[in-house]
């Protein structure tokens, strides 16, 4: 017995997957098309374009929406861990932590953020032992269990609000409150990126409006930002460069970012 012959594909089949090649190809490198337009290109009917539209989308090509067509964005990366960014360049964070921390005298206040390398300022602090009448303000819940072996030598406060498991951070709503009523010497910051038209960025809404209200808490703004961080822009701003009084970084660092972040105002220490 003879095996059936496979269907025949007829020239309007072949045509069809030709017009959906490059109505795909359209919307890769528009970003947008309308069914209209793409109804004259082609010297089709609206009706066939949606219907190409449809397939398209169903096959996960394109992204259908009212009038037209849009590309398929790829899903932003979930954010890291604390304990997974806690590995990510530990020894340059553990650097700038060990300098940052040089800059703190006896009996200042300071606020210091959430984040991995402000977790290696608090153990930073802990380990000055010539250090004491330190008040600590923070909302890090990681940094607060970091300096309680400092306890009596630090004060710790903890600036309470709603919990962030991802990065064991406290925001609002209420996480602010105590910040409203402070003057601290100096805060502590990190970030998501540094960017020189930018500025600051986090990944997060939230803990970025408690970053803002950190900045305006205090006399002296710094950022602990390594390497890697420079030029990234991330969701959520946090300040622009100006506004910093100090960025200490990696000696990794890119000159030509160095040069313009000093030329935009802000300090610039190198570790290595």
């Amino acid at each position: 017995m003879r095996d059936a012959a496979p269907p025949e594909t007829s020239a309007t089949d072949v045509a069809a997957a030709v017009r959906r090649d490059r109505i795909a190809a359209l919307v890769q490198e528009h970003e947008f098309v309308r069914v209209t337009d793409l109804a004259e290109i082609f010297g089709v009917s609206s009706v066939t374009i949606r219907g190409d539209l449809e397939l398209l989308d169903r096959q996960g090509v394109v992204r259908r929406v009212r009038g037209g067509a849009m590309q398929v964005r790829s899903a932003p990366p979930a954010e890291s861990s604390y304990e997974v960014a806690l590995g990510d360049a530990a020894i340059e964070k553990a650097q700038l932590a060990r300098h940052a921390a040089a800059l703190v005298s006896d009996g200042e206040s300071i606020i210091i953020d959430t984040g991995t390398t402000t977790t290696f300022l608090a153990r930073a602090l802990v380990a000055r032992a010539d250090l004491s009448d330190l008040v600590v303000f923070t909302n890090s819940l990681r940094v607060a269990v970091e300096l309680e072996p400092a306890i009596p030598r630090f004060s710790v406060l903890v600036t309470g609000g709603t919990l962030r498991p991802v990065t064991h951070s406290l925001v609002d709503p209420l996480g602010a409150p105590m910040l409203e009523r402070i003057h601290a010497d100096t805060v502590f910051l990190g970030c998501h990126g540094v960017h020189l038209d930018s500025g600051v960025t986090g990944v997060n809404l939230l803990e970025a409006e408690l970053k803002r209200r950190m900045i305006n808490a205090s006399r002296r703004r710094v950022v602990l930002a390594d390497s890697a961080k420079l030029g990234r822009i991330g969701l959520a701003p946090i300040c622009d460069l100006p506004e910093l009084d100090l960025l200490i970084t990696g000696a990794a660092a890119p000159p030509d970012f160095v040069s313009a972040a000093r030329d935009h105002g802000t300090a610039v220490d190198l570790v290595s």
